[in-house]
């Protein structure tokens, strides 16, 4: 059968076939141990280990590959179980595709062409071989063994599972690996020895295909420092993607917080799904390719031609369809492709059944012909629904007229290209503040001036002219490498901002929410936020040197932009570098359209950028480590650190270039960045240290490695700039030109394009998610680091003990999050917390960690001491507890001397903790993470923690009536189950009779006539008391012991309620030597941490 083209990694992998027959781009290979001759000792090993695999395992005796005479990457197209299903798949390929091949140029056509064959022959097929997991019965005994072996909550959700080996070091134990929402499982029992392994996504730092001498192909997984690997799996990708997926899901979740609204497929953990995975990654591939909004979603793809009227040929490739857009990309080579936004299309017609063709009519007498659609009813059908078209008989009059017009204008474009118009209106349908870009207010051409800079500005503005006449203009215009190749030599002035906003997509975004904006800014000003405050301190520092930020307009507009994309989207908010980028959008696109701009770049092009923790850049500068390691050898030898190049590049990476280039130099980055995305700011990085490898090899440190690149940056110049020089910026360094020379920005990106063009943006897409889990993981591990360094100040706990119960702490929080959107922790989460509140727990969460921990089992999950415990520590009463309120409450009870534990004690029974009646219900839970701060309130808090004086016990308040009788039973509580119980029990029996005896003493001194109506009051009193004790036989002794001492007390206790200080109770209690005994007793602190995360999650399963 036909396969799904798949790169083969590993040459050694060969060993394990024999070649049957070969040409120049396939070759035919035979499985040894298989067919004749039998393969001898090494066939013999191969075949038994394919006897030994299950049946989703084995793999197919025959295969295809295809490879190209000047490449040493095989791909493997077919396989088949018997000789003659592979050689008919072999005779196929001879008679109809080996003579088209002498057609294409380049290897790369070759190989871009036979997988769009292939793909369409398994189009063609149904793809119905590939599917394992649609066969419901065994997927219910896979779910039943899943729960039987991991013992997981019932709420986990398997997505999918697969027969695979583990390498247990050396040695591969093979079993199933089973992937469920929120973990990775392997399971594996062979001669009486069983494997188990679980690992968390949230865990993982790193996740990638590897290959060695050993291993042709597997799946590389680290975590908790240890590495894992698992092979032999029949579809490696696959598994590899499906666990991809799952460990950004993961990420997103409980590290971004992200709710997946607009996405249902994964709006709840409960309900993931294979199927939705793959669904979402292909929307997300889509979206990125064709720069779309994120709330479109790939719902059809199709297979066919496409008739590219300037090149007078068809283009083979795909057909993509979503809600609003309709969108064509090739396959073979000629990087064409095309994005039709639905609100454009006028007409659907199927002119030809013969040839399955259909052709789209778009306003702007512009029409598009698709051929070769295998279903091309059902696409032409789709079409029209979305597009509102009726394709009725009251509506053939109209219709026919406009079938006439589309057919003649094919005949035009197929006639005379050169004639070809395609112009697409552009409605300004919003009313924005500020209506022209400020470079056309600062900078307006002087039509007359015709010297040399501006007549090459007119030259450049005639090439896009002709290119438009060409290959369309506007939302529909089709991209082409020969619309690269005109980026790079530069973007008129004139022309900039309307190109940025069709390469970015931004186009559509403005289009499709006409007055958003001016609402916005309605909206969002006069607010007061930590953002505002931020964006104003700002304003002023971006490009000062500029005369559009010299004057109110420019500074204006600026703040309007920023603050109402703050107010859009406050997970974002305001970030430094934010102010540069929108300047310079400003200068070239309309107040409106460098909003939208900013929208494109903070959310689709350079995700998770513009935060706190700048999650986004860190992962590029990792992509350009790996990039430098590939490209610069030379410079890797001379430096092994590369950490340097991070460093230095971070400015590149956040304000693309701006911040180091001259303005008239940068916009020249800024073009081929709307059209290549960040795949153009790594090339022109390579290129920069390309540009001055032999300086910097020959540096001695850093600091002078950081000169030479300052330098060079000053020296790159626009001589093709139309710019005053009131506009340019002056380079600092223009006065020295001993160091280098002037370089052309135009040349430096032409030479970028030249070395490091054939970097492609899948690859780099794949570079990011593998970083982004050591990245994300890197900056946790050092956000523990700072948490464990500021609690360690104040607790007696060690380092290592505070690292285990971070982990512990961390992982009851994603616990709250692994099985339900609607958790406390994310419900109240707010990214402009310090690392310190990064996580938290809510009442529940907490109760079941603190049951766990406490050393004296005197706390269950539903107990309402748990309840006056998270009352207690949680300070600023929120309704969440953090790391370090959490570290010091178990400090005390593990740590604590018996007075610090005693007053903790004490202190449960007051006020706020013990706060009657006792629904559970927090009382103060404010919102959080919505973007508007209470300034004041921030710093009173803030004055109040650097004024608080250190608590002492004349400053804790007296403990009433009903408050001491609950604590009297919460040290009984403590007490049960003890060794000691009973001498325990009494001790409290006789702590309370001597204090009721002196409450006693002082109220006689005080008041000597107690009328007689309060005696019957102290005896009610004195029952309800006895029926709040528990009933255990210990206890009677208790109270029967101190009762005959008391008993003469009691009757004349209460005029108004009794209370104790807590150096009375402090007293009692220390003449009792079992009780400071028992509050002294050491806690083995490693084995309490230990219990708790062996059954921290059995707790949740049992729950």
């Amino acid at each position: 059968m036909w396969l799904k083209p798949e790169e083969i990694l590993l040459k050694n992998a060969f060993k394990l076939w024999v070649t049957e027959k070969d040409n120049e781009y396939f070759v035919l290979q035979r499985r040894r141990g298989y067919g004749e001759g039998g393969g001898g000792l090494t066939g013999l090993l191969v075949g038994t280990l394919d006897t030994v695999l299950d049946s989703t395992s084995k793999v197919a005796p025959y295969r295809i590959l295809h490879h190209t005479p000047d490449s040493q990457v095989y791909w493997s197209i077919a396989c088949g179980v018997t000789k003659d299903e592979i050689v008919q798949h072999w005779d196929w390929l001879h008679q109809n595709i080996m003579r088209t091949l002498s057609v294409f140029d380049s290897s790369e056509d070759i190989t871009s062409f036979i997988q769009g064959k292939i793909r369409g022959l398994i189009a063609e097929e149904g793809n119905t071989s590939l599917v394992l997991e649609d066969d419901p019965e065994k997927f219910r005994e896979a779910l039943l063994r899943f729960e039987k072996w991991f013992e997981l909550p019932l709420e986990e959700k398997l997505v999918t599972y697969y027969s695979c080996s583990y390498w247990k070091g050396k040695v591969p134990c093979q079993g199933w690996l089973y992937l469920s929402t929120n973990f990775l499982c392997f399971y594996s029992y062979l001669l009486g020895s069983e494997v188990k392994l679980v690992i968390s996504w949230d865990e993982i730092w790193r996740l990638e295909k590897t290959s060695n001498v050993i291993l042709a192909e597997s799946i590389h997984v680290l975590a908790h420092g240890e590495d894992h690997y698992f092979s032999m799996m029949l579809h490696l990708n696959e598994t590899f993607g499906i666990m991809e997926q799952l460990a950004d899901y993961s990420i997103k979740r409980l590290f971004d917080k992200e709710a997946f609204q607009r996405e249902p497929a994964l709006s709840d953990p409960l309900q993931i799904t294979k199927r939705g995975l793959e669904a979402h990654a292909k929307s997300e591939q889509f979206r990125t390719f064709f720069r779309l909004p994120r709330e479109e979603n790939l719902l059809e793809v199709h297979e066919g031609f496409l008739w590219v009227p300037f090149c007078h040929f068809n283009t083979l490739g795909k057909i993509c369809l979503s809600e609003n857009y309709l969108c064509f990309a090739s396959q073979d080579g000629s990087q064409c492709h095309v994005i039709i936004p639905m609100r454009e299309v006028v007409n659907v017609e199927k002119t030809d059944s013969s040839s399955r063709a259909l052709t789209v009519c778009v306003r702007g007498k512009r029409a598009l012909r698709f051929s070769e659609v295998r279903d091309y009813q059902r696409l032409a059908n789709s079409i029209r629904s979305r597009c509102g078209i009726s394709a009725s008989p009251q509506h053939s009059a109209s219709a026919e007229a406009i079938r006439g017009e589309c057919q003649s204008l094919i005949n035009h474009f197929e006639d005379n290209p050169e004639d070809v118009t395609l112009m697409v209106g552009q409605k300004d349908s919003s009313k924005a503040v500020s209506t022209e870009a400020l470079m056309t207010v600062y900078h307006p051409q002087d039509v007359e001036n015709l010297d040399p800079k501006m007549l090459k500005e007119k030259m450049k503005e005639q090439s896009w002219n002709i290119h438009f006449s060409e290959y369309g203009r506007g939302t529909s215009m089709f991209f082409t490498k020969k619309t690269r190749d005109l980026i790079v030599r530069g973007v008129p002035e004139a022309l900039r901002g309307e190109l940025w906003m069709l390469f970015s997509g931004a186009v559509n975004d403005m289009a499709t929410h006409p007055g958003y904006y001016t609402e916005l800014v309605e909206q969002s000003l006069g607010t007061s936020t930590l953002a505002t405050d931020e964006i104003e301190r700002d304003l002023h520092r971006s490009l000062p040197e500029h005369p559009a930020f010299q004057s109110d307009t420019g500074i204006s507009a600026l703040r309007r932009v920023l603050t109402a994309y703050a107010y859009r989207n406050p997970k974002i908010g305001y970030c430094q570098a934010m102010n540069i980028l929108t300047s310079v959008l400003l200068l070239y696109a309309k107040e409106e359209e460098a909003f939208w701009l900013l929208v494109a770049v903070c959310e689709r092009m350079l995700p998770d950028y513009f935060n706190r923790r700048i999650i986004g850049a860190l992962v590029d500068q990792a992509v350009f480590e790996d990039l430098i390691r590939e490209n610069l050898p030379q410079l890797v030898e001379h430096m092994t650190d590369l950490s340097f190049f991070s460093s230095v590049s971070l400015s590149w990476f956040l304000t693309l270039f701006i911040s180091v280039l001259p303005i008239e130099s940068a916009v020249n980055v800024v073009d081929c960045f709307f059209y290549d995305g960040i795949k153009a700011i790594l090339q022109l990085g390579l290129a920069v240290l390309d540009y001055n490898m032999e300086a910097l090899i020959s540096c001695h440190d850093d600091a002078e490695a950081v000169t030479i690149l300052n330098k060079f940056f000053d020296s790159v110049t626009n001589k093709d700039s139309p710019l005053p020089p009131t506009v340019q910026q002056a380079s600092v360094g223009s006065n020295d030109k001993t160091s280098h020379f002037n370089v052309d920005i135009s040349e430096l990106i032409r030479e970028a394009y030249e070395k490091y063009g054939n970097i492609r943006s899948e690859e780099v897409e794949r570079s990011r998610k593998r970083n982004k889990l050591y990245v994300i993981q890197t900056l946790e591990d050092t956000t523990k680091q700072n948490v464990i360094r500021v609690v360690s100040q104040e607790v007696r706990l060690s380092a290592s003990q505070l690292d285990e119960l971070y982990n512990l702490f961390k992982r009851q929080h994603f616990l709250s999050c692994y099985w339900t959107m609607q958790s406390p922790a994310l419900l109240h989460h707010d990214p402009s917390l310090a690392y310190l509140e990064q996580y938290q727990l809510g009442f529940q969460q907490f109760s079941m960690l603190f049951s766990l921990l406490e050393p004296w089992a005197f706390c269950n999950i539903k107990s309402t001491i748990s309840l006056w415990v998270f009352r207690l520590i949680d300070e600023n009463q929120d309704g969440l507890v953090n790391f370090k309120e959490f570290c010091c409450a178990i400090d005390t009870l593990y740590s604590g001397s018996f007075t610090n534990k005693l007053k903790f004690l004490f202190k449960l029974h007051l006020p706020p903790a013990f706060d009657l009646p006792e629904d559970g219900v927090i009382r103060k839970s404010p919102e959080r993470g919505r973007g508007k701060v209470d300034l004041q309130a921030y710093l009173k808090q803030w004055q109040n923690e650097i004024l608080r004086k250190e608590e002492t016990i004349k400053d804790l308040p007296r403990i009433n009536q009903t408050q001491f009788i609950q604590f009297s039973k919460t040290l009984y509580n403590i007490f049960h189950g003890d060794p000691e119980e009973e001498s325990l029990y009494r001790a409290v029996a006789h702590v309370t009779s001597l204090l009721l005896r002196m409450e006693e003493v002082g109220r006689r001194l005080q008041e000597p006539n107690i009328p007689p109506e309060s005696r019957k009051i102290a005896n009610n009193a004195a029952a309800e008391e006895s029926s709040t004790e528990e009933a255990s036989n210990t206890l009677e002794i208790c109270k029967t012991s101190s009762s005959p001492n008391s008993q003469d007390a009691v009757p004349d206790l209460v005029e108004t309620e009794w209370s104790f200080s807590f150096e009375q109770v402090l007293a009692s209690l220390l003449n009792e030597p079992a009780i400071v005994s028992f509050f002294d007793r050491p806690v083995d602190i490693h084995t309490k941490l230990g219990q708790a995360k062996v059954g921290q999650l059995k707790q949740k399963a049992n729950k």
